[in-house]
């Protein structure tokens, strides 16, 4: 695979504590190309959800590498690890992590502000349109149902045009037919936009969806053979 957009190099996560060291990943190896979707599955307490917290710069391994196109995440400081995410990385968590004292059009606004964008009203009104919320604009998190928040997630993510996407569990707090709507926005977005997408779940028909399936048992790859091509 040439010029990939996410480089996983051997990690390791371990933890210490009073009990002994705790091996939570174990020789992760892959890389990921750009406009490719992948899911990561594996039971609860696999170490899921932490290999994308490193993958993302937000939690550090015991050892290995992680580049995001072609930037050596652990090289750099922290404060350009977050300047690095700002520009290149969009995240949907399962919690859908918005601020409640800001208003749907407020959140969605608020990366590009950071950014430095003029035109930060404009274009996350236009997003927030897209993704069905254009009467909601001006509604707080709390009067939103837990579909609404997500797809106000989903614009905040896609409206600084990230090269990829991190989504923790995204349908995890939404009924069935919420989620598969939601899901269905999620990809088609992906598409539209054309953003390497990096997904956990434990729906294996999500999983089912994207190009590839990254299996993780007990901190290391069930089949890395399966990653090739």
């Amino acid at each position: 695979m040439s010029d990939p957009i996410i480089s996983v190099e051997h990690v390791f996560k371990s933890v210490t504590d009073s009990t002994g060291t705790l091996d939570i990943l174990r020789d992760i190896d892959f890389t990921l190309a750009r406009r490719e979707t992948a899911a990561i599955v594996g039971a609860s307490g696999s170490g899921k959800s932490t290999l994308l917290s490193i993958i993302a710069g937000l939690d550090t391994p015991t050892r290995g590498t992680v580049r995001l196109d072609g930037e050596d995440l652990f090289s750099i400081g922290e404060d350009a690890r977050a300047a690095l995410r700002a520009r290149k990385v969009g995240f949907v968590f399962q919690s859908f992590q918005l601020l409640a004292n800001l208003t749907a059009l407020e959140n969605v606004m608020l990366p590009l502000e950071l950014a430095g964008q003029r035109e930060s009203r404009r274009l996350a009104t236009e997003m927030l349109r897209r993704v069905g919320l254009g009467e909601r604009l001006g509604h707080y998190p709390r009067v939103l149902s837990g579909g609404e928040q997500q797809r106000v997630a989903l614009a905040r993510a896609f409206v600084v045009e990230p090269a990829v996407l991190l989504a923790d569990e995204p349908t995890g707090s939404l009924d069935f037919a919420t989620g598969e709507t939601v899901m269905e926005l999620m990809f088609a977005l992906n598409r539209e936009h054309g953003t390497t997408l990096l997904l956990v779940t434990h729906d294996t028909a999500i999983a089912t969806r994207c190009e590839r399936r990254i299996t993780i048992e007990a901190g290391r790859i069930a089949d890395p053979a399966a990653l090739a091509g």
